[in-house]
Protein backbone atom coordinates (compact mmCIF):
# COMPACT_ATOMS: atom_id res chain seq x y z
CA UNK A 1 0.00 0.00 0.00
CA UNK A 2 1.43 3.60 -1.04
CA UNK A 3 1.85 5.74 2.27
CA UNK A 4 0.84 8.97 0.18
CA UNK A 5 -0.42 9.80 -3.17
CA UNK A 6 -1.40 13.20 -5.09
CA UNK A 7 -3.01 12.83 -8.28
CA UNK A 8 -3.48 16.01 -10.70
CA UNK A 9 -3.74 18.91 -7.58
CA UNK A 10 -4.50 22.14 -8.43
CA UNK A 11 -5.13 25.30 -6.50
CA UNK A 12 -5.55 28.88 -7.49
CA UNK A 13 -5.98 31.67 -5.69
CA UNK A 14 -7.74 34.42 -7.83
CA UNK A 15 -5.51 34.54 -10.64
CA UNK A 16 -2.89 33.00 -9.31
CA UNK A 17 -2.01 28.90 -9.99
CA UNK A 18 -0.33 27.85 -6.93
CA UNK A 19 -0.35 24.06 -7.28
CA UNK A 20 -0.45 23.32 -11.53
CA UNK A 21 -1.53 19.58 -11.51
CA UNK A 22 0.88 18.08 -8.76
CA UNK A 23 1.20 14.13 -8.94
CA UNK A 24 3.26 12.37 -5.83
CA UNK A 25 3.78 8.66 -4.91
CA UNK A 26 5.26 8.25 -1.73
CA UNK A 27 6.01 4.85 -0.52
CA UNK A 28 6.02 3.72 2.97
CA UNK A 29 8.80 4.55 5.02
CA UNK A 30 10.70 6.83 2.12
CA UNK A 31 12.48 10.20 3.14
CA UNK A 32 11.50 12.19 0.74
CA UNK A 33 12.42 15.70 0.11
CA UNK A 34 10.13 18.94 -1.43
CA UNK A 35 12.59 21.88 -2.43
CA UNK A 36 11.94 24.51 -4.70
CA UNK A 37 12.76 28.08 -4.76
CA UNK A 38 10.17 30.89 -2.94
CA UNK A 39 6.75 30.74 -4.27
CA UNK A 40 7.10 27.07 -5.80
CA UNK A 41 3.96 26.37 -3.70
CA UNK A 42 5.38 24.26 -1.57
CA UNK A 43 4.09 25.06 1.74
CA UNK A 44 0.52 24.99 0.29
CA UNK A 45 1.09 21.37 -1.24
CA UNK A 46 1.53 20.89 2.95
CA UNK A 47 -2.02 22.49 3.36
CA UNK A 48 -4.07 20.64 0.68
CA UNK A 49 -2.09 17.48 2.40
CA UNK A 50 -3.49 18.12 6.04
CA UNK A 51 -6.82 19.74 4.49
CA UNK A 52 -5.98 22.96 5.82
CA UNK A 53 -7.14 24.34 1.96
CA UNK A 54 -9.28 22.31 -0.42
CA UNK A 55 -8.30 21.71 -3.71
CA UNK A 56 -9.58 22.77 -6.80
CA UNK A 57 -8.93 19.91 -9.01
CA UNK A 58 -7.59 16.56 -7.78
CA UNK A 59 -7.13 14.02 -5.15
CA UNK A 60 -5.37 13.02 -2.03
CA UNK A 61 -5.07 9.21 -0.71
CA UNK A 62 -3.33 8.78 2.19
CA UNK A 63 -2.22 4.96 2.93
CA UNK A 64 -4.90 3.39 0.41
CA UNK A 65 -7.81 6.02 1.51
CA UNK A 66 -9.29 9.01 -0.02
CA UNK A 67 -8.99 12.48 2.03
CA UNK A 68 -9.76 14.94 -0.58
CA UNK A 69 -12.98 15.98 1.17
CA UNK A 70 -11.93 14.32 5.09
CA UNK A 71 -11.92 17.27 7.25
CA UNK A 72 -8.85 18.67 8.42
CA UNK A 73 -9.41 17.71 12.01
CA UNK A 74 -10.06 14.48 10.99
CA UNK A 75 -6.59 13.71 9.08
CA UNK A 76 -4.18 13.17 12.10
CA UNK A 77 -6.69 10.39 13.29
CA UNK A 78 -6.20 8.34 10.14
CA UNK A 79 -2.05 8.18 10.45
CA UNK A 80 -1.18 11.88 9.44
CA UNK A 81 0.80 14.54 11.59
CA UNK A 82 3.08 17.75 10.51
CA UNK A 83 4.99 20.68 11.41
CA UNK A 84 5.16 24.16 10.66
CA UNK A 85 7.37 26.60 9.26
CA UNK A 86 6.41 29.08 12.10
CA UNK A 87 6.98 27.56 15.66
CA UNK A 88 3.71 27.84 17.76
CA UNK A 89 3.65 26.78 20.68
CA UNK A 90 2.47 27.72 24.70
CA UNK A 91 5.90 29.20 25.81
CA UNK A 92 4.70 29.49 29.66
CA UNK A 93 3.60 25.97 30.33
CA UNK A 94 6.22 23.21 30.20
CA UNK A 95 7.56 21.29 27.51
CA UNK A 96 5.43 18.00 28.80
CA UNK A 97 2.23 19.94 28.97
CA UNK A 98 2.86 21.66 25.44
CA UNK A 99 3.28 17.38 24.02
CA UNK A 100 0.27 16.24 26.46
CA UNK A 101 -2.21 19.14 24.18
CA UNK A 102 -0.60 17.89 21.20
CA UNK A 103 -2.25 14.17 22.16
CA UNK A 104 -5.19 15.66 23.90
CA UNK A 105 -6.60 17.11 21.03
CA UNK A 106 -6.70 13.16 19.51
CA UNK A 107 -8.75 12.33 22.52
CA UNK A 108 -12.42 12.81 23.14
CA UNK A 109 -11.30 14.13 26.56
CA UNK A 110 -10.34 17.31 24.82
CA UNK A 111 -14.55 18.48 24.64
CA UNK A 112 -13.80 18.40 28.77
CA UNK A 113 -12.97 21.55 29.89
CA UNK A 114 -12.52 20.75 33.29
CA UNK A 115 -10.22 18.06 32.47
CA UNK A 116 -7.09 17.79 34.82
CA UNK A 117 -3.98 16.67 32.82
CA UNK A 118 -2.57 15.23 35.84
CA UNK A 119 -5.00 12.52 36.28
CA UNK A 120 -4.25 11.62 32.51
CA UNK A 121 -1.48 9.41 33.12
CA UNK A 122 -1.49 7.38 29.96
CA UNK A 123 -1.90 10.90 28.01
CA UNK A 124 1.61 12.17 30.16
CA UNK A 125 2.82 8.56 29.57
CA UNK A 126 2.80 8.99 25.46
CA UNK A 127 3.79 12.72 25.51
CA UNK A 128 7.53 11.83 27.54
CA UNK A 129 8.19 8.74 25.45
CA UNK A 130 7.79 11.55 22.37
CA UNK A 131 10.17 13.72 24.15
CA UNK A 132 12.50 10.87 24.54
CA UNK A 133 12.66 10.34 21.28
CA UNK A 134 13.59 13.55 20.60
CA UNK A 135 16.23 13.87 23.15
CA UNK A 136 14.21 16.31 25.27
CA UNK A 137 12.72 13.62 28.36
CA UNK A 138 15.08 15.27 31.03
CA UNK A 139 14.12 18.55 30.70
CA UNK A 140 10.20 17.50 30.08
CA UNK A 141 9.23 19.70 33.09
CA UNK A 142 11.16 22.96 31.27
CA UNK A 143 8.98 26.03 31.11
CA UNK A 144 9.13 26.46 27.09
CA UNK A 145 9.83 30.07 27.43
CA UNK A 146 13.61 28.68 29.37
CA UNK A 147 14.27 26.62 26.13
CA UNK A 148 16.60 27.05 22.59
CA UNK A 149 14.87 27.85 19.43
CA UNK A 150 16.73 24.46 18.17
CA UNK A 151 15.10 22.92 21.56
CA UNK A 152 11.10 24.34 20.71
CA UNK A 153 11.93 22.99 16.74
CA UNK A 154 12.19 19.12 18.71
CA UNK A 155 9.43 19.91 20.95
CA UNK A 156 7.14 20.66 17.54
CA UNK A 157 8.57 17.22 16.04
CA UNK A 158 7.71 15.09 19.86
CA UNK A 159 4.62 16.96 19.37
CA UNK A 160 4.10 15.57 16.05
CA UNK A 161 5.27 12.02 16.65
CA UNK A 162 3.32 11.52 20.42
CA UNK A 163 0.33 11.28 17.72
CA UNK A 164 1.87 8.27 16.66
CA UNK A 165 1.83 9.05 12.89
CA UNK A 166 2.27 7.07 9.68
CA UNK A 167 3.09 10.02 7.08
CA UNK A 168 4.80 13.12 8.96
CA UNK A 169 5.30 15.96 6.83
CA UNK A 170 7.72 18.79 8.04
CA UNK A 171 7.76 21.89 6.91
CA UNK A 172 11.22 23.75 7.21
CA UNK A 173 12.70 21.91 10.66
CA UNK A 174 16.20 23.32 10.48
CA UNK A 175 14.70 26.89 9.56
CA UNK A 176 16.53 29.62 11.91
CA UNK A 177 18.85 27.01 13.49
CA UNK A 178 22.28 27.22 14.73
CA UNK A 179 25.37 24.19 13.53
CA UNK A 180 25.03 22.42 16.61
CA UNK A 181 21.14 22.63 16.73
CA UNK A 182 20.59 21.70 13.13
CA UNK A 183 22.76 18.33 14.36
CA UNK A 184 20.53 18.10 17.06
CA UNK A 185 17.75 18.39 14.67
CA UNK A 186 19.40 15.70 11.87
CA UNK A 187 20.08 13.49 14.67
CA UNK A 188 16.54 13.19 15.57
CA UNK A 189 14.94 12.87 12.49
CA UNK A 190 17.20 10.18 11.58
CA UNK A 191 16.24 8.23 14.42
CA UNK A 192 12.89 8.27 13.51
CA UNK A 193 11.99 4.65 12.68
CA UNK A 194 11.02 3.26 9.32
CA UNK A 195 6.81 3.14 9.90
CA UNK A 196 7.05 6.62 9.70
CA UNK A 197 7.25 7.90 6.32
CA UNK A 198 8.78 11.59 5.97
CA UNK A 199 8.14 14.22 3.81
CA UNK A 200 10.33 17.47 4.26
CA UNK A 201 9.94 20.76 2.71
CA UNK A 202 13.66 22.53 3.17
CA UNK A 203 15.81 25.44 1.75
CA UNK A 204 19.55 24.28 3.27
CA UNK A 205 20.20 21.71 0.88
CA UNK A 206 23.54 20.55 2.82
CA UNK A 207 21.53 18.84 5.58
CA UNK A 208 18.59 18.02 3.61
CA UNK A 209 20.00 15.93 1.34
CA UNK A 210 21.66 13.95 4.07
CA UNK A 211 17.99 13.34 4.67
CA UNK A 212 16.43 12.80 1.79
CA UNK A 213 16.54 9.30 -0.81
CA UNK A 214 13.77 10.90 -3.56
CA UNK A 215 13.63 14.30 -4.20
CA UNK A 216 10.70 16.72 -5.84
CA UNK A 217 11.73 19.50 -7.15
CA UNK A 218 8.52 22.29 -7.32
CA UNK A 219 8.72 25.20 -9.75
CA UNK A 220 5.92 27.52 -9.94
CA UNK A 221 3.56 25.48 -8.28
CA UNK A 222 4.96 22.05 -11.25
CA UNK A 223 7.11 19.32 -10.68
CA UNK A 224 9.83 19.82 -12.98
CA UNK A 225 12.09 17.09 -11.65
CA UNK A 226 12.07 13.97 -9.41
CA UNK A 227 14.21 11.13 -9.10
CA UNK A 228 16.71 10.74 -6.36
CA UNK A 229 19.69 12.95 -4.98
CA UNK A 230 21.73 12.36 -7.64
CA UNK A 231 19.54 12.75 -10.64
CA UNK A 232 17.60 16.08 -8.83
CA UNK A 233 20.79 17.30 -7.99
CA UNK A 234 22.91 16.80 -11.85
CA UNK A 235 19.74 17.80 -13.48
CA UNK A 236 20.36 20.67 -15.78
CA UNK A 237 16.93 22.05 -14.79
CA UNK A 238 17.68 22.33 -11.26
CA UNK A 239 20.72 24.51 -12.07
CA UNK A 240 18.65 26.81 -14.12
CA UNK A 241 15.63 27.43 -11.13
CA UNK A 242 18.52 27.56 -8.15
CA UNK A 243 21.27 29.30 -10.27
CA UNK A 244 19.50 30.86 -13.30
CA UNK A 245 21.55 28.80 -16.23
Amino acid sequence: MTALVVSELRKSFGGLHVTRGVNLNIEPGERRLIIGPNGAGKTTLFNLITGEISPDAGSIQLLGKDITSVPSRRRPHLGLARTYQIITLFPNDTILHNVSLALLGLSPLRWNPFIDMKRQGHIVEDARAALKQVGLDKIAERPLAQTSYGERRRVEIAMALAQKPKVLLLDEPFAGLSIDERRDVHQCLMAIPRDVTMIMIEHNMDVALEFAERITLLHFGEVIVEGTRSDVVNDPRTREVYLGH
